[in-house]
This record gives C-alpha cells, structure tokens and sequence, in this order.
C-alpha cells in the first residue's frame, strides 16, 4: 500500500507508469479471485485504493500547469 506522500514525490512520467502498473495488478488479482487462487481478497480493495491515489495526485499535477 503506498503513501500519498511517497505518490506526491513523483513525476507525471513515474506516475504514468505506476497507474499501468497498479491496473495490470488489479487486472491479475480479479482473475485470481475468479478462480478461487485468491488468498487475501483483501489485496483487491488496496490496489483500488492505490489507484485512486495515482489519479487523484495526477490529477492534482494537471491543475497546478
């Protein structure tokens, strides 16, 4: 789970790629749950929430130029 101030700290570009990142992850983990490999249903709310926090300081960035 990240920190909005470890979000904050990054660059447009880092944050970019961690989105991509984040949604693969999610991407990985409903599919995992589909087929009953999900350990932690838990990890699925979590990366959601990282996802939320990346657009929200992108969206932050946009704003301030």
């Amino acid at each position: 789970m990240m920190k909005a101030t470890e979000i904050r700290k990054m660059s447009v570009e880092e944050l970019d790629k961690q989105l991509v990142s984040l949604k693969k992850d999610l991407f990985m983990l409903r599919m995992q749950h589909a087929t009953n490999h999900l350990d932690n249903p838990i990890k699925i709310s979590n990366v959601r929430r990282d996802i939320a926090r990346v657009k929200t300081v992108l969206r932050e960035k946009q704003l301030e130029q």
